[in-house]
């Protein structure tokens, strides 16, 4: 061997030895510009949480506080309010979101979980593609609840096969599509009563005994909101959960899954695929333009957030169930729901059609 390969295959070595070793300082510079960069822009800015749901929900109580919490872990410690947008569940603020909003990293969104879903399931069309969204993470793994008053007719979920009872719901929300859902796909008797403005109207038509029972409640902010309802002294009762694996509470409780009633294969394949979409109860987005490494400072500090002792303390005081789901989590989530088969889809779409 001559002295030049020699040479050679001594330093080949002590090259692959200094680019691993410089890897990480590599990337921890880059990392480092990233967020210098992301603290340029965001200092002296203010962040807007659109809320797709009106002011006074579980969703917008949510928001209120990440508000409260977020600005410290976000580079540049931007301002952060909250702006509600109601309407079409959600989607009003889905499309304001994609189509109208700043694309910068300066308008979130919070909105309802089903919208994600309603460009495959649902009986409109979207102006937008939520599958195309960036998401930051979810406040919860939410758990949804159907609920009856103590004197309903049916006493039980399994009794609502052969008892009627009167359901209240709002159109294009999770009250009309999960007791939809049910009625459509396992025989619950709900005599669904739409035409209320939103959970809050519900509620009180429950009070006045308007209506017997809701579908499409989230358990962790229900059993906050109102809490007299509950319990030996309440006169309310939780029938059932609409959600793949259930709350720790509610599974200790006895509480059913909805899905357990299925009756065939195809219809627990089609409750389960459609209740799979509450594991991200409360998700929390981006627009797609916005650029990257804004998306992942965002994320980061979506989920520093909801780990900050200061923040955890503050929600366990008003009773918040706090369970994160990381914003890639979400992502891939989604996206096995839009690889689902189209037959097993339009099963679902056609399950959730309302009544008239």
């Amino acid at each position: 061997m001559g002295a030049n390969a020699t040479m050679k295959s001594r330093f080949k070595p002590r090259g692959r030895a200094l680019a691993s070793t410089l890897a990480p300082v590599l990337l921890w510079a880059a990392s480092a510009a990233a967020q210098d960069s992301v603290a340029q822009f965001y200092k002296g800015k203010q962040i807007t949480i659109i809320v797709g749901t009106a002011a006074g929900g579980g969703y917008d109580t949510y928001a209120r506080f990440l508000a409260r919490h977020m600005s410290r872990h976000i580079p540049g410690n931007p301002g952060i309010i909250v702006s509600n947008m109601p309407g079409a569940g959600s989607n009003t603020a889905g499309t304001y979101l994609a189509k109208v909003a700043p694309k910068d990293g300066t308008v979130i969104g919070s909105i309802f979980g089903g919208a994600v879903i309603e460009p495959l399931i649902g009986t409109t069309t979207p102006q937008y593609d939520p599958s195309k969204f960036h998401y930051l993470g979810s406040a919860n793994d939410d758990v949804y609840v159907c609920l009856a008053r103590k004197d309903a007719p049916p006493q039980s979920f399994g009794e609502t096969l052969e008892k009627e009872i009167v359901m209240g719901a709002s159109m294009a929300s999770s009250s009309s599509d999960f007791s939809a859902i049910l009625k459509n796909t396992i025989g619950a008797r709900f005599k669904i009563v739409l035409g209320y403005t939103g959970s809050r109207n519900i509620m009180l038509a429950m009070e006045k005994n308007e209506v017997q029972g809701a579908c499409g409640f989230a358990w962790p902010s229900i059993n906050v909101t109102n809490p007299s309802w509950f319990g030996d002294s309440g006169f309310v009762r939780v029938v059932a959960q609409t959600h793949v694996k259930g709350h720790p509470e509610l599974n200790a409780m006895g509480v059913p899954l909805a899905s357990s009633f299925a009756r065939t294969p195809e219809e627990k394949a089609i409750l389960e695929l459609y209740f799979s979409h509450t594991q991200f109860g409360r998700p929390y987005v981006a627009a797609a333009e916005v650029p990257n490494e804004r998306v992942e400072a965002l994320r980061t500090a979506f989920m520093a957030t909801l780990k900050d002792a200061e923040f955890i303390a503050e929600a366990k005081k008003f009773g918040l169930d706090i369970d994160a789901v990381e914003g890639d989590e979400v992502q891939r989530l989604i996206a096995n729901i839009y690889a689902a088969p189209p037959a097993l889809l339009a099963k679902i779409k056609k399950a959730l059609q309302p009544p008239g």
